[in-house]
C-alpha cells in the first residue's frame, strides 16, 4: 500500500490550487476527499487516514502561510464578481459562508453598491426598468418586488430599482461593466 504522505498531498493541493481558486476550508475539503478516496481503494487502516489528514491540515497552513490561499482575496474577488452579476449582498455572503470564509472577512470583502447589484439582477430578469411592457399594475409590481426580495435585496433597495427611470438604470449598470 502506497502511502499518502506530506509530500503526495502538497502535490495534490499546488494542482488544485493551478486550476481552482480556494480557501483554506475548502482546500482542506479537497484534501479530505482524497484521502478518503486513497483509504477506500488502497485498504488503509484508520490510523493511517488520521495521520493522512494531520499532514493535509499542515499542507494547507504551509500554503496559508506563504500565502498561496488567501481566503480574504479569493473573497474580495468572488464577491465583486457576484455582485456584478447581480447578487444580493445577503446571497454573496452565504456563498462565502458555504466555501468557508469566516463572517469577518466575507463583511469586509461586500463593498459593491447593492443598487446597482438589484439593477442587474433587474435586467435579466426584465423587469422594473427594463420591462418590457411602459406600465405596470400593483400586482406586477408586487410580483417584480417579490422577485427581487427572493433573489435577497432588501425592499428599500428592491422599491428604489424598480421605480428608477429606464435611461439612469442602464447609466448605473453600464457603469459597473466599465
Amino acid at each position: 500500500m502506497k502511502p499518502l504522505d506530506h509530500a503526495a498531498l502538497h502535490e495534490a493541493a499546488l494542482r488544485h490550487l493551478a486550476r481552482y481558486a480556494a480557501t483554506a476550508a475548502g482546500l482542506t475539503r479537497v484534501l479530505d476527499r482524497r484521502i478518503a478516496r486513497w483509504a477506500a481503494t488502497e485498504g488503509a487502516e484508520p490510523e493511517a487516514a488520521a495521520e493522512a489528514r494531520r499532514e493535509a491540515r499542515a499542507v494547507v497552513a504551509r500554503l496559508v502561510e506563504a500565502g498561496a490561499v488567501d481566503d480574504a482575496g479569493f473573497a474580495a474577488a468572488r464577491a465583486q464578481r457576484l455582485a456584478r452579476s447581480g447578487r444580493s449582498r445577503r446571497a454573496v455572503a452565504a456563498h462565502l459562508a458555504a466555501r468557508g470564509v469566516d463572517a469577518e472577512t466575507a463583511q469586509a470583502a461586500l463593498t459593491g453598491d447593492e443598487l446597482v447589484s438589484a439593477l442587474v439582477q433587474a435586467r435579466r430578469r426584465r423587469i422594473g426598468p427594463f420591462r418590457v411592457a411602459a406600465e405596470a399594475d400593483a400586482e406586477v409590481r408586487r410580483r417584480e418586488l417579490g422577485m427581487l426580495a427572493r433573489a435577497g435585496f432588501p425592499r428599500d433597495v428592491a422599491e428604489r430599482a424598480l421605480a428608477m427611470p429606464a435611461a439612469e438604470a442602464e447609466e448605473m449598470v453600464a457603469r459597473l461593466a466599465r
